[in-house]
């Protein structure tokens, strides 16, 4: 969809808090919860309802915000949307990037306050998040960083721990900011990084698209804004970050240095181990006049679907470059989101859902279980997923199990009977892959497998036939 058929798109964060608050879809909380714990319970029992803005936490003149892209239709609506047309404006806009455009410091809105030699801890008011987290967490930061051989810029959201006053530490998965490091590494370099807190709500779902590398996902921003994100060189290294996010933490992540993190709650709704992980030391802090820190409740819908939709729109595309008979995708949130896989399909040739199946084992190793229905299921709905695996699934002809798979390191199961001890990292997320063929044969007997439906249940308007206010007094009705 061109830009000029889109609803109002949504490419300024205060303006998006704006227009949550204008309907009723931002709690304002009253000053004073704590960065510890109940910033991140009152926000957590928010989440998917309303947005929360913290104007004073724990006495900090900074306000702090989260859940503000809690909700699928939420997410549709800031990219001007219908749900249905979610996943395919997202891959077109990847399909599509735009350029982005440099623009000098003094319109940088990230750069009118500077820091020089800060302290995190007193800056920033970074909470802490679940019970057992090792202490406080930027959990929705875009890490940006070029890569030393190319010069191509990756953005990434990971988790980054705050140790000192200018000392975090910083959960790398086996991804494109790991491969920079590494090639920082080799060189004997430090790898420069900017850390975005703040981002509108586009800049932030672009940074999760699933790409290959050297591949700028803020080109991806600029194409769901319908035009070039302006960007801004770092004042300490030649990261270009969005000019008008409210937060950069600028710094590097060191060559050869390790400090312990974790353990922190994750998406899978356990807590990662502790480990030792790589430190970025910190140079500068900018940021706009009366910034607004964004945190990130892990684990919770804000966390998941900002994850889930990219992925949905990549995985889409990969199906249908083999099948172009699959016709809609869903990470379901039962599956957090990453692991568990619906795939709708046009089934043309029987033995077609399992070619499908292994395709999408093969398009992300975070994949854990693929159900593979028929046009006619909505997948995007766990109740009837569930039965068409009750009323078309066989599990001795309709089952593939593949063991010993790359999996996600996060998924808590792939550790098991690696005793008390830490897997080594070629050994980590070892998983087990299952696919479910829920399809009914291509020809079937008479009506077997015709759905029941009732002549008019989807096209009445019940409104037109209730008589709204209309009571019945029951008991002076005639007794027969």
């Amino acid at each position: 969809m061109n830009s000029e058929a889109r609803k109002t798109v949504h490419t300024d964060l205060r303006g998006w808090l704006s227009h949550l608050s204008a309907t009723d879809r931002l709690a304002v909380i009253k000053p004073g919860a704590a960065l510890e714990h109940e910033l991140v319970a009152i926000a957590k029992l928010l989440d998917g309802r309303q947005a929360a803005y913290f104007p004073q936490p724990d006495g900090h003149s900074i306000p702090v915000v989260s859940g503000f892209m809690a909700r699928r239709s939420w997410i549709a609506e800031a990219m001007g949307v219908s749900e249905s047309e979610l996943l395919a404006t997202f891959r077109a806009a990847a399909e599509q990037p735009l350029p982005s455009q440099l623009v000098p410091q003094a319109e940088a809105s990230c750069q009118q306050v500077v820091h020089r030699q800060p302290d995190v801890r007193a800056v920033l008011p970074v909470p802490t998040h679940s019970e057992h987290d090792n202490g406080p967490y930027i959990t929705a930061g875009m890490v940006i960083a070029r890569n030393p051989a190319t010069g191509v810029q990756n953005v990434s959201i990971n988790r980054i721990q705050v140790h000192g006053k200018d000392r975090m530490a910083i959960l790398m998965l086996p991804r494109h900011l790991y491969a920079f490091y590494k090639e920082a590494q080799r060189r004997g370099e430090d790898l420069p990084i900017a850390i975005v807190i703040g981002a509108d709500p586009l800049t932030l779902l672009a940074s999760q698209a699933i790409t290959q590398i050297d591949y700028d996902e803020l080109e991806i921003a600029g194409s769901l804004h319908g035009s070039p994100l302006r960007v801004a060189q770092c004042l300490t290294n030649n990261v270009h970050v969005p000019a008008d996010a409210e937060i950069v933490i600028e710094g590097r992540i060191l060559c050869d240095e390790r400090e312990m993190e974790g353990p922190f709650g994750e998406f899978p709704r356990y807590y990662s181990a502790r480990e030792q992980r790589e430190v970025i030391a910190v140079d500068v802090i900018t940021h706009r006049q009366a910034p607004i820190f964004h945190t990130i409740v892990p684990a919770e819908m804000e966390h998941l679907l900002l994850g889930s939709i990219p992925r949905e729109a990549t995985l889409l595309a990969h199906l249908q470059r083999s099948f172009p008979n699959v016709l809609d995708v869903h990470l379901s949130i039962g599956g957090v989101g990453r692991y568990h896989l619906y795939v709708k399909l046009r089934k043309t040739h029987e033995g077609q859902p399992k070619n499908v199946i292994l395709c999408a084992f093969g398009a992300h190793y975070d994949i854990k279980k693929v159900i593979v229905v028929d046009e006619d299921v909505e997948v995007h709905d766990p109740q009837q997923v569930e039965w068409a695996v009750a009323t078309r699934f066989q599990a001795d002809r309709d089952m593939v199990v593949i063991s010993g798979a790359q999996g996600s390191a996060l998924d808590p199961s792939t550790t098991v009977g690696a005793g008390d001890g830490v897997a080594p990292v070629h050994e980590q997320g070892l998983s087990a892959k299952l696919g479910l063929d829920a399809t009914r044969p291509v020809v079937y007997h008479e009506h077997t497998f015709t759905r029941v439906r009732v002549p008019g249940e989807d096209s009445i308007d019940l409104t037109a036939w209730i008589e709204p206010g209309r009571r019945v007094d029951f008991t002076s009705l005639a007794q027969s």
